[in-house]
């Protein structure tokens, strides 16, 4: 047992970073302090908090790491519960890359949709929170400024416009319907746009346009008239405070447990965009803790948020206030973290904190009507003990090809999407049968193999026959606990007329159900089952697509990128290549005739 009176007395007073296992050596809890003796004496006094009495009682040993300043024990805090990641901290997972808008350092530069690592040369904007934002902000600028967005090998081999200048979104400078100059300009327009300076770019375009007029071009006045129209309608249909400046607004609300963080982007005074975040977990449950954690792991874990404003308002005073924004502050840049009484800030912050108590009370609302519509499906099945888990299998594919399987979790809370898997299955085409039982036997033998927790429900998305193969699957695999439902379209497949097939696993008997129209557990397991076929049917589409856009080259030994791109630039296209002979592959250079050969064969298909 884990002696904290002995521990207590060996504990420095100096500033450091603290890590709380339990007796399996697993991470409970990482927390830092600028005094780690005061701060971990106060883990062992009387504690209200029955989440933080249940960490502490688990307690096996402490390791404790003491830096040289807090603000490196705030650093290092963050580094930890990232790689750790402790049980009872506040965790904010989000693993993707931002979206950026990126004009390249071209005569001629490309505007285009941009993730992932910076290594070419031009202007990056960003990064957006919403990637939906930033497409429909490219479609925005194509219609008005006519940017190429095609790479540079498609814009030096065309001979005539693509289908983007027939349609009105490019200028075709592949072509030279557009000169080095008028370009420079519209590139000039897009940068200004980006950058929140509309008025100017209005003025620009008012100033090209008298200029027009003057020297009688009069259809490239019109064109510019038109551009100023659309371009003063986006201004006025944006949101316009009276207020100016930068700032990102961060608001905290808690309900019975439920924690939601609203963010809001202001950029040149106008709201760019919100996002809403859902710790995974709450901690101790504190909602100025709940902040300070989504501001450090936002913040300072996020190398790629590199455009945040000089002031990051909060709806709630915060512990290290000074020092996260000591830890934010870059050269000239200078940030603060404010919380605001009064003024047109707190008008903000006030915005904020009102979308975040309406979003944490309807995503109550949800969870009470989700645990509502549990409770009644585990009246219905019998179910005398607790029901904590139903994992649901649907198949998608198109005739046969890129045979997908899915599986969704769901517990008393809704969906655990943490947990959804996707499975490639290789079975005769359109024996959806046989895919149901090869599914089932991946997933099942791999958890069993694991030791992982099984479901009380196994629910199929099809009738007798699905549920007759899935028991015999799950009785190969020696699951001999639970329940198997199959879950029947009605008539013309409309909602409401379902019927249902039970069976347990140590059981002969089987169970044809037909719920009301109006029972929510119907409708959860109409939730569900919609669940498991969306995610299969994404799945399923992703596998077609990319079998549909490979090329046969890559598959064939000895034919790396380079050469690829060797073959398809000397032949001018694969529909060449794939009408070129033998002979006329060799003439390739670095091709040899045996390859040559083998490109051919694998070409045909031979």
């Amino acid at each position: 047992m884990f002696n904290a009176k002995h521990f207590l007395q060996t504990v420095t007073s100096r500033p450091g970073v603290y890590c709380m296992r339990d007796k399996a050596n697993k991470v409970l809890y990482v927390g830092k302090a600028k005094n780690l003796k005061k701060r971990l004496t106060s883990y062992f006094r009387i504690i209200q908090d029955q989440r933080l009495q249940q960490m502490v009682g688990k307690i096996a040993h402490i390791d404790v790491t003491v830096t040289p300043s807090e603000k490196e024990a705030l650093l290092l805090e963050n580094s930890l519960i990232k790689s750790l990641n402790p049980r009872y901290n506040v965790i904010f997972k989000d693993d993707k890359s931002y979206p950026y808008l990126f004009i390249s350092k071209h005569e001629f530069p490309r505007l285009i949709y941009f993730r992932g690592k910076q290594k070419a040369q031009g202007k990056y904007y960003g990064p957006y929170p919403s990637a939906l934002a930033v497409r429909g902000t490219l479609i925005l600028l194509q219609k008005l400024f006519k940017l190429r967005q095609c790479d540079d090998i498609f814009f030096s081999h065309r001979s005539r416009p693509c289908l983007q200048y027939q349609i009105k979104r490019c200028s075709a400078p592949c072509v030279d319907y557009i000169t080095a100059e008028e370009y420079s300009k519209n590139v000039e327009n897009v940068n200004l746009f980006l950058e929140g300076k509309n008025t100017e770019i209005i003025e620009n375009l008012i100033g090209q346009m008298e200029d027009a007029s003057q020297n009688n071009a009069f259809e490239q006045a019109a064109i510019l008239r038109d551009e100023i129209i659309q371009l003063r309608s986006i201004v006025e249909r944006q949101i316009v405070y009276k207020h100016k400046g930068n700032a990102d607004v961060i608001a905290v609300a808690g309900l019975k447990g439920t924690f939601c963080i609203q963010l809001l982007y202001i950029r040149q005074g106008k709201i760019l965009d919100t996002q809403t975040y859902f710790p995974k977990q709450s901690g101790e449950g504190f909602l100025a803790k709940i902040l300070r954690s989504f501001l450090i792991q936002f913040y300072l874990d996020n190398e790629e948020k590199l455009d945040y404003p000089n002031e990051i308002i909060i709806n709630m005073p915060i512990e290290d206030a000074p020092l996260i924004a000591q830890s934010l502050t870059q050269g000239k840049r200078r940030v603060k973290i404010l919380h605001p009484s009064h003024g047109e800030k707190a008008q903000w912050m006030l915005l904020a904190q009102e979308n975040a108590i309406r979003t944490v009370e309807r995503k109550v609302s949800q969870l009470h009507m989700s645990q509502d519509r549990w409770v009644e499906l585990t009246k219905v099945l019998g179910f005398t003990q607790n029901l904590t888990r139903i994992e649901c299998f649907d198949v998608s594919h198109t005739l046969g090809e890129a045979t997908v399987a899915s599986c969704v979790v769901f517990d008393q809370t809704g969906a655990m999407k943490s947990e959804y898997r996707r499975y490639n299955l290789e079975v005769t085409p359109g024996d959806d049968y046989a895919a149901m039982e090869q599914v089932l036997t991946k997933r099942y033998l791999k958890r069993k193999d694991q030791e992982l927790p099984m479901p009380e429900i196994v629910m199929i998305d099809g009738g007798k026959g699905q549920l007759h193969r899935a028991k015999k699957a799950l009785l190969e695999c020696q699951i001999l606990e639970g329940l198997i439902l199959a879950i029947a379209k009605g008539q013309g497949r409309k909602p409401g007329l379902e019927t249902l097939y039970l069976t347990r696993m140590q059981s002969d008997e089987e169970l044809m159900v037909k719920l009301p129209p109006t029972s929510g557990a119907l409708h959860l397991l109409q939730q569900i089952r919609d669940e498991a076929h969306r995610f299969a049917i994404l799945g399923h589409r992703r596998k077609r697509a990319k079998a549909r856009v490979t090329s046969p080259l890559e598959n064939i030994p000895g034919i790396g990128a380079k050469r690829r791109q060797k073959l398809l630039n000397f032949f001018g296209g694969q529909q060449a290549l794939m009408a070129a002979s033998q002979n006329a592959i060799a003439k390739v250079p670095g091709i040899s005739l045996d390859l040559a050969t083998r490109i051919y064969l694998a070409l045909h298909g031979e």
